[in-house]
């Protein structure tokens, strides 16, 4: 037996329960891990509140795609190998029913097992790849920064909005962040921000973004929020200008803003991680840009705050506060790594 969080119904976050439950038996090409610490991740807010496709799931539903642990058994004619080593999990899966990873015990395909991100530990292994993937997509494989562009990252303060920031440093790029929350422009400035834009009812974007480049406008934007701030987006950027949107956290329909696509050329992508993990070339390009530069300390993930598995309701209303600056992580078992003291201030 295990604990597990699993729900019944859609709804907010008091809908989540921790369970008692039964190991169940491993299928071809499966592992089991003990779970050492698990991201929580927006998509999981809209997954539990029905907000977001549930992709043909059936309750009592499990939840989680990203988490850290131990490989404690594998399937028959699994490389044995596996067995004690620490590995984290590309999110990747879709059928979180049976591959949710928020418990102390998870089954995983062995497709989703990924290498421990040297040096960090169990808190920072495991915030690694939604966010790092998410951003890497847009900016490197498909957006291409190239030293001296502007970049706008709307919603900056998330774990994405950190990693994004990190990336276009990394890639010689300046980034321009938006937050609405006023305090959060110093922590972002020293998050790597060249230019950080409050956004308020009397800020507009487009003139902001337009005087940090000298009206040269921006270069790539990549953007969760979507919603009627899309036309002000196309305003702030430069001819031929690549606007990602990667989420739609605004579902206020928006009218598409024609002119200034077709004045300035503009184009407008959808992106999901997906596109990155199920294509396995893309995948392992990705993998090695990522690990390779958290090895040498170029990408350091952000962790805003720790919360113990006792305490998951508390971690998704936390999450649904928009309080959070970086990824928010549940610890579940920490001391199993050998780890030292957990990073991120505690509740």
């Amino acid at each position: 037996m295990s604990r597990a969080v699993r729900f019944y119904e859609t709804g907010g976050p008091e809908v989540l329960r921790l369970e008692d439950l039964a190991d169940d038996a491993l299928r071809d090409g499966e592992a089991r891990l003990r779970i050492l610490a698990f991201g929580l991740n927006r998509s999981e807010c809209q997954l539990r509140d029905g907000s977001y496709p549930m992709m043909g799931a059936r309750f009592p539903t499990r939840l989680g795609r990203e988490a850290c642990g131990i490989v404690e058994e594998v399937a028959a004619g699994a490389p044995a190998d596996l067995v004690g080593r620490r590995v984290t999990t590309i999110p990747k899966v879709v059928d979180v029913q049976r591959y949710g990873v928020y418990g102390e015990r998870a089954i995983v395909p062995l497709a989703a097992l990924a290498p421990w991100p040297e040096p960090l530990d169990p808190i920072g292994a495991t915030a690694v790849w939604q966010q790092y993937l998410t951003a890497y997509g847009p900016l490197v494989e498909l957006g291409r920064v190239e030293a001296g562009q502007w970049v706008l990252v709307t919603a900056a303060a998330s774990s994405v909005g950190h990693a994004a920031l990190q990336i276009v440093n990394a890639l010689g790029g300046r980034a321009i962040a938006t937050t609405r929350d006023a305090a959060k422009a110093a922590p972002l400035r020293a998050a790597g921000a060249a230019h950080v834009i409050v956004v308020g009812a009397d800020t507009d974007i487009a003139v902001e973004a337009m005087k940090i480049t000298g009206d040269a406008g921006v270069s790539l934007v990549l953007d969760p929020v979507a919603g009627p701030g899309l036309e002000r987006l196309a305003a702030a950027a430069a001819p031929g200008a690549t606007i990602f949107l990667y989420g739609q956290l605004d579902p206020t329909p928006a009218p598409f803003p024609v002119v200034p696509v077709l004045r300035k050329g503009l184009s407008f992508r959808g992106y999901t991680l997906w596109e990155i993990v199920l294509d396995e070339a893309h995948l392992a390009r990705a993998q090695d840009w990522i690990l390779t530069r958290i090895a040498d300390g170029t990408l350091k993930p952000k962790i805003d705050r720790v919360f113990e598995l006792d305490e998951i309701v508390e971690a998704h209303r936390y999450m649904e506060s928009n309080r959070q600056m970086g990824k928010i992580v549940v610890r579940v078992d920490w001391d199993a790594a050998g780890a030292s003291n957990a990073t991120g201030e505690r509740p």
